[in-house]
């Protein structure tokens, strides 16, 4: 299987669950090609030991420099443990990253239970490839 390009993010109340996932599910992260906002790579990447490359923090612009990403096809799923009770100073980049995830047809996880079922489906070979199965 080629390796995907997965992007993390994490907003800072749920930033321990995405560290407890990513720990579950290293081995299958191992073999990715990892990017994620500045602390929660940062922590990743220390408590779990995956190598990623970190953006800035979220909102410092990390969510606008992986919603580029996207974009430019750089990205093929988004496992983004957001905070739904909270109110961000960064909302309206949190609203434009879902909202490129969905215009590009990427998939995207929002909470573990959507997230454990997108690392281990059997289509998770197909993300990001084309028709042609380039």
């Amino acid at each position: 299987m080629k390796p995907k390009k997965v992007a993390l993010i994490a907003h800072d109340s749920r930033k321990q669950a995405m560290v407890e996932w990513a720990g579950h599910n290293k081995n299958i992260l191992s073999r990715q090609h990892l990017s994620a906002t500045g602390t929660t790579g940062t922590l990743i990447s220390r408590e779990v030991g995956l190598e990623i490359t970190c953006y800035k923090s979220g909102p410092l612009g990390g969510d606008q420099q992986i919603g580029a990403k996207i974009s430019e096809g750089e990205i093929d799923f988004l496992i983004f443990f957001w905070d739904p009770l909270a109110a961000q100073p960064h909302d309206v980049d949190v609203k434009a990253l879902l909202r490129l995830a969905v215009y590009y047809d990427i998939p995207v996880a929002c909470n573990r239970a959507t997230a454990d079922h997108l690392i281990t489906s059997r289509l998770l070979e197909k993300i990001g490839e084309t028709e042609e199965g380039e």
